[in-house]
């Protein structure tokens, strides 16, 4: 089964553009796989302005997301982790949601149940 992290990021984001605010995703900039301007990490962490003004070429990805963006002026390329994304929310009101860093894994589906073993039955006299 497919991780719902992908998924509630792109519906998110799409309610916060659609009520003209400005979508800003929370970032573990830590994690080994993603590529992020490391003069404004505070913490471990990077917040990075979404707005569609701001960036050209978003991609939100199930596996990552990428877009291009200017920091002081250079322009980068930016490639966060879907499993590195702790929040999205609006720059305006802080609505939006908070993801667990323990959730970041793909769910992973339930074990297979094994029929139950034939009874050992033995005769006693």
């Amino acid at each position: 089964m497919t991780s719902l992290k992908p998924y509630l990021i792109r519906s998110i984001y799409e309610w916060i553009t659609d009520n003209n605010l400005t979508p800003h995703l929370l970032v573990d900039a830590e994690h080994s796989n993603a590529v992020v301007p490391q003069q404004f990490i505070e913490d471990g962490k990077i917040v990075l302005n979404i707005r569609p003004q701001a960036i050209q070429g978003l991609s939100l990805g199930n596996d990552e997301i990428h877009f291009n963006a200017r920091f002081s002026g250079n322009p980068m390329h930016i490639v966060a982790p879907v499993a590195a994304v702790l929040a999205i929310y609006a720059k305006e009101n802080g609505k939006g949601m908070i993801f667990d860093q323990e959730d970041n894994d793909i769910d992973e589906p339930p074990p297979e149940k094994k029929p139950p073993a034939r009874p050992h039955l033995r005769v006693v006299k």
